[in-house]
This record gives C-alpha cells, sequence and structure tokens, in this order.
C-alpha cells in the first residue's frame, strides 16, 4: 500500500464512477493509502446492486439485488478492509445450500466437507474426491482464482490440479463422479451460479468452487441486509477522508474533475456510452465485443409464515436451489440462452431469515420475506403482468405445496426493472456480461491488463472484470492496486 503523501505535497486524487461494492472497494483502497477520493453514484444512495429496502412493507427487509455472499464472507479485500470494525456482521444458517427434489429427501450443502459427504452416502467418497482439494487448499485457490487469469498463479500446482475439472462441464462431472441423482442436483446447482447452461465448459470450475466455500466459509447473510456490506464499505471510505456523492450521474468524463485515476464501475456497454472517454481504438474494440448473458426476473414474497417445503430440512437454508433433476436444470438455462422461456425456470432462492431474524420485524413480526429469482432469456418481457411470478410459484409449489396459499404480498421486478435501476444490470444480466466459454475467464476479452483502460489514468472495476460478478471487491481491489502502482512509477 502507498503510504500516506508527506506534509505540503499535494495528494494523487481519484474519481470513482459508480458506488457498487467494486467501486467502493477501490475508493476504500487509494483513500487510505492517502489519495483524495471522490465517488459518485447516479442514484440517491451507494450500494448499486448490494441494496436493501422495506418494499415489502414496514419491518421488512428486502435485498434489492446481492443475497447470500460466500465470496463476500472469503474476499481477501474485505479481510484486508477490516470491515468487521466498520460494522458487517455474517450470519451463518445451519446448512448453506438446499437443493429439494420431488418423491425424495433434499440434498443439503454443509458447513464442512465431512459432514456433506456423510449426508450423501454412496456418493461421499466420490464427493470428497471432487471437493477435497479444494477444500483443504482454498486460501491458495481464492489465491489463484479471484484475480486475473492470464498471469502466472501465485500457487501453480494447486491451478493445475484444479483445473483438471475445472474446464469440464458440470453436468459431465456430475455424472461421471456421482452415482445418485441427489448428488448430481447438489453439484449442478452451484454450478449454475455461473448462470449457464451446465453442459457447457468450465462449468465444472463453478460447481467445485461454490460447493467449496460453503463447506469452508459459508454462504451467509449480512445481518440486517446487503446494505450492511456497503455501509461497511462507505464508513471504510470515509474514515480516510473519502467523499460519496449521490444522486450524481455521470455522462461525460469532462464534467469530472482533474485526476490521478478515474476508475470505472461500469461494464463495457455503459463505458462506451460516456464522453469523451480517452481510450486507445484496439480497446475500444473489445469492449465492443463484449457480450451479455442470460437475465433475471427478480420477485420478492412477503409470506405469512415459512415456506412449507415438503423436507421441513430446507426451510433452514438461506439459498435454495428450486430446480429438479439436472436433465431439467440443462433443459431450462439452454431455453433462456436460445431466448426463449422454459416452463419451469431455474430459480434461486434466499431465505435470509434462517440466518438473521431481523428480515421481518414490528409490523411484519412472524412473517417469512422470501427473495427469489428465474433465470430468463436476455431483456425478456412477459407477455402480461404475473406471468413470471406464477412459473416462480409453480416452481416453489412442486417441493413446497402450500406455498401459494401462504403468500401475503409479493413485489415484481422485470430484466427492464432491474437495468432501470441500476445500468450495469444489462438485459437483467447480473453477472455483467455472459459467463460462458472463455469469456467467463477472459473479462473483459483477451487482455494481460484487464483493469487498465489506457496505459495509464482511467481504470475498470466492474463485475466484467476478473474475477466477475459477486460482492466481493476484488475487481475494486485490483483496479486500485494498478492505480496505486502507475503513480508510484510514474
Amino acid at each position: 500500500m502507498t503510504p500516506t503523501p508527506p506534509a505540503g505535497s499535494r495528494p494523487p486524487r481519484a474519481v470513482i464512477v459508480g458506488s457498487g461494492p467494486n467501486g467502493l472497494t477501490a475508493a476504500a483502497y487509494l483513500a487510505r493509502a492517502g489519495w483524495e477520493v471522490d465517488v459518485y453514484e447516479r442514484n440517491d444512495h451507494p450500494g448499486g446492486a448490494a441494496a436493501s429496502a422495506a418494499v415489502l412493507g414496514e419491518g421488512t427487509i428486502v435485498d434489492l439485488g446481492a443475497a447470500a455472499h460466500p465470496f463476500g464472507a472469503a474476499s481477501p479485500a474485505f479481510r484486508e478492509l477490516e470491515l468487521e470494525k466498520h460494522g458487517l456482521e455474517w450470519l451463518h444458517s445451519r446448512y448453506p445450500t438446499a437443493h429439494p427434489l420431488e418423491g425424495r429427501p433434499a440434498a443439503l450443502l454443509h458447513r464442512s466437507l465431512e459432514a456433506t459427504a456423510t449426508e450423501l452416502g454412496e456418493d461421499g467418497a466420490a464427493w470428497r474426491r471432487v471437493h477435497g482439494y479444494v477444500v483443504d487448499h482454498i486460501d491458495e485457490h481464492l489465491e489463484n482464482l479471484l484475480g486475473p487469469m492470464l498471469r502466472w498463479p501465485k500457487h501453480p500446482v494447486r491451478m493445475a490440479r484444479f483445473g483438471a475439472l475445472a474446464g469440464l462441464p458440470a453436468a459431465l462431472v456430475a455424472r461421471t463422479f456421482f452415482e445418485q441423482e441427489s448428488t448430481r442436483a447438489l453439484f449442478a446447482g452451484s454450478a449454475v451460479h455461473a448462470i449457464t447452461p451446465p453442459a457447457r465448459p468450465f462449468t465444472a470450475a463453478f460447481g467445485m468452487l461454490f460447493g467449496s466455500l460453503g463447506m469452508t466459509r459459508g454462504w451467509p447473510v449480512a445481518r440486517g441486509g446487503s446494505q450492511a456490506v456497503i455501509e461497511a464499505l462507505v464508513s471504510a471510505v470515509t474514515s480516510h477522508g473519502g467523499r460519496i456523492h449521490t444522486g450524481a450521474e455521470v455522462t461525460d468524463l469532462r464534467a469530472l474533475p482533474e485526476t490521478d485515476a478515474t476508475i470505472l464501475n461500469l461494464t463495457p456497454a455503459q463505458v462506451l456510452r460516456l464522453k469523451h472517454v480517452d481510450m486507445p481504438s484496439r480497446v475500444r474494440r473489445r469492449l465492443a465485443g463484449w457480450t451479455y448473458g442470460s437475465g433475471v426476473f427478480k420477485v420478492d414474497y412477503l409470506l405469512d409464515g415459512p415456506v412449507p417445503w415438503t423436507d421441513e430440512r430446507v426451510q433452514e437454508s438461506t439459498t435454495v436451489h428450486v430446480a429438479g433433476e439436472v436433465a431439467e436444470i440443462q433443459h431450462a438455462e439452454a431455453e433462456a440462452a436460445r431466448g426463449r422461456l422454459p416452463d419451469r425456470p431455474f430459480v434461486m432462492v434466499c431465505q435470509q431469515q434462517a440466518a438473521d431474524p431481523s428480515r421481518a420485524t414490528g409490523p411484519a413480526e412472524g412473517g417469512q420475506v422470501l427473495w427469489t429469482y428465474a433465470h430468463v432469456p436476455h431483456g425478456y418481457r412477459e407477455p402480461r403482468p404475473g406471468f413470471i411470478a406464477e412459473r416462480i410459484e409453480s416452481q416453489i409449489e412442486r417441493f413446497a405445496p402450500g406455498f401459494r396459499d401462504r403468500i401475503v404480498h409479493r413485489e415484481q421486478h422485470s430484466p427492464d426493472d432491474l437495468e432501470a435501476w441500476n445500468p450495469n444490470l444489462i438485459g437483467g444480466d447480473v453477472a455483467g456480461g455472459g459467463m460462458t466459454g472463455l469469456q467467463s475467464l477472459l473479462r473483459p476479452g483477451l487482455t494481460t491488463d484487464p483493469y487498465r483502460l489506457r496505459d495509464s489514468g482511467l481504470y475498470l472495476c466492474s463485475g466484467a472484470t476478473p474475477p466477475g460478478a459477486g460482492v466481493h471487491g476484488m475487481p475494486g481491489a485490483w483496479a486500485a492496486r494498478a492505480a496505486l502502482k502507475d503513480v508510484r512509477t510514474a
């Protein structure tokens, strides 16, 4: 970390456009290093897609975007910023994830490899073979994976062994290693956090890493909502003199003050819409080739009690994959990727109250706040209001008969709604760009320098840069390090 400049000298100055977790992480790193830092945010509050509000009524806390945070709890950037000292508290449920199935018990991920393997019975030994090496060396794997892929890894032997399976399709790994459909579904459900069909290459990496994180760091939620992550980051910025300006949309970089570093927490499409962005034509061409993936359609529910899962243990999991067997998951994700809405979409459910009772208090006491989204085609528009909510409810009802009877209120957010709220969510793509093929590794495109938009002074730190989407701040940390290095060597 660059030391604070000596008295009497002008400290370097940085402007960050966008106050999502990555932008705020970059701001906190630079403010701690003694820089003058200004963050500009178009909305009236910071946070980007990591925000919370009482949209289901008084006493409710609803995560408007990101909900559960396996990478947040494991983030080296958050650990370095000591966000717990700024009020952040991670809360865990008994089971990090659950995958309900029809006519049989749910598949459950426990908070240890041994407990999960024991639960999986005859597939326990195979589960250990697939995940054990990652679990045993999780910190070294995170050092390898939470940064640019086109670099020599810090732990090359670990990377080589991880890569032996990681490049394969998750569906193939599940079919090859596991005998029980429940085990296969548990693995594929984790892989589909990439929002791409599990029969595609590289999806096994997501299954291995998400599962291993759950068995080592858990899949926690933030006490009081995901906004608590933002409040901790804001505190980390402002405690070192950084300033945050809300209601301040940036459309022209000439309107910004003169800086040593401008860091954009934007995806490539928004960067290209900005006026007077000085970057080489080769970078423009690379950003113009960036593609966006399937979208999500979000529906939040207030229920009059817990979801009546057939397997009651599912109530003790914060994250639930509602998707059925692997063949169903593959069909649903493939249909969405082709631009067609599946009859039974993959539905992600978060029951944050399994870990954090504060999500429904006061007038909402005794109720259950349920966060859901369905994977849908990019930019999908439903033929009539409530169409996707019906699909989501039908999926949940399969594994929780009587669910519909518990609904008190729902709030729906289409891909268009999500993009209007946060322009980074183009077409409802919450990953900042499709996670298919090489684009899941080479973000944003083929470059060994993903955070610099020119030789120095202009940087990118959104989920379109490595290691991708998630509330972990790592793109912001890498972009800040690039700016610090450039100023040191100028």
